[in-house]
């Protein structure tokens, strides 16, 4: 094995974080992105409770919690500042600041009459936000703002500079912009389709760079491959898909991989795989990894090439339940996890675990549901640039 299919193997549990008082699912994690080390890094979770913990990452304990906010989706920090954004179904996106301990959001993106907000991200250079919604009156909107904060404008909700209504014909479940070029964004939906934009064009027809058919509802989507030309996504129904954007303009097919249901195929060595969770991109190694798991709290990490996928190890002895969310830090190559069985676990290469006790699994009420559609058959279509 390679070196970083060996740090994954020899992932162990560092650090479990300590319980709370209203268990949860955790349902989405980031990290901050600021370097701050004599203050220590941050870490965001967003809980099925409608809440957002935030914890210190070392210890894993619970600094200040952002309460009562029921039909929050997604959790990301800004890349420059301790900023915490989240969007909501009241149709806003709320942003705290994540080293304060008010629980009221320094700022509100607010969306326009009808918005149900169920995806969002901000752009790598912090000046903008997409959010996705749920399809109201035949419309799914792509909607945008500045996402520069002024701190004179902080007391009044900001309205979106415009939208994309065109591209997507159901619930846009997933939004994510390129990692270092802030006008690329990709957007999933429940119809099926992953659209590839570039905002800087003046229009919507125009922005569209290309749209790939996974043939099922999307519930996961990401960047990769050398200068991330390269686009991935995951399917309610535990599909996965891979596109070569650097094959757009060529001859050549831009679908490396398309695999209906993980399940079926892959082989792996303890147990089996019930679900997948998400992806991750190692940039040093340029190097696609997919991340599963068992309903038992098992996960399995897989290696993604275009002959298909690859079992590299599993991580056991942690989660008691379906684990539903994961962050990779490719500093110190650490992973974080969270579970339906209200804990969130530190991972590092080696590590050894300061203490032994596994929660029992724990039944909650889930808030969370998952669309699934019938779909066309149309692998893909692309548009060329003009």
């Amino acid at each position: 094995m390679e070196k970083i299919e060996e740090q994954f193997a020899n992932l162990n549990i560092v650090k479990r974080s300590s319980e709370t008082k209203e268990p949860t699912y955790l349902l989405g994690i980031d990290t901050s992105k600021t370097v701050q080390t004599e203050k220590g890094s941050l870490v965001a979770v967003l809980c099925s409770n409608g809440s957002i913990r935030i914890y210190d990452k070392e210890r894993l304990n619970v600094l200040r919690e952002f309460r009562g906010y029921p039909g929050l989706n997604g959790v990301k920090f800004a890349n420059s500042r301790d900023y915490v954004y989240s969007s909501c179904t009241d149709g806003t996106v709320k942003c705290w600041d994540a080293r304060l301990a008010s629980g009221k959001p320094v700022q509100l993106f607010k969306g326009y009459p009808s918005n149900v907000f169920i995806s969002f991200d901000i752009s790598s250079n912090d000046h903008v936000i997409c959010a996705g919604t749920e399809k109201v009156d035949d419309d799914a909107l792509l909607v945008f703002w500045d996402a520069r904060i002024n701190s004179q404008d902080l007391s009044t909700a900001k309205e979106p500079l415009g939208a994309y209504s065109e591209t997507h014909s159901d619930d846009i479940t997933q939004v994510c912009f390129h990692p270092s070029n802030p006008n690329m964004v990709v957007s999933g939906s429940t119809d099926g389709l992953v659209n590839v934009f570039d905002i800087s064009a003046d229009n919507e027809d125009d922005a569209l760079v290309t749209t790939c058919n996974s043939v099922s509802s999307v519930s996961f989507i990401g960047w990769s491959g050398k200068d991330y030309k390269q686009i991935y996504c995951m399917t309610h129904d535990e599909g996965f898909c891979w596109w070569d954007l650097n094959h757009l303009d060529t001859d050549e097919p831009i679908t490396c991989l398309n695999i209906p249901d993980v399940r079926e195929v892959i082989k792996v060595k303890e147990g089996n795989l019930d679900y997948l969770i998400g992806g991750l991109y190692h940039e040093k190694t340029d190097k696609l990894f997919v991340v599963g798991g068992t309903n038992t709290g098992i996960i399995h990490i897989m290696s993604c090439v275009t002959s298909g996928l690859v079992h590299v190890t599993s991580l056991q002895g942690g989660h008691a339940a379906t684990v539903r969310s994961f962050c990779w830090n490719m500093q110190d190559d650490s992973l974080l996890t969270g579970g339906e069985d209200a804990q969130l676990l530190l991972w590092k290469p080696g590590a050894v675990e300061k203490t032994f006790t596994k929660k029992d699994s724990m039944k909650i009420a889930s808030s969370v549901y998952q669309r699934v559609r019938v779909h066309s058959n149309d692998s893909y279509k692309k548009r060329k640039r003009q």
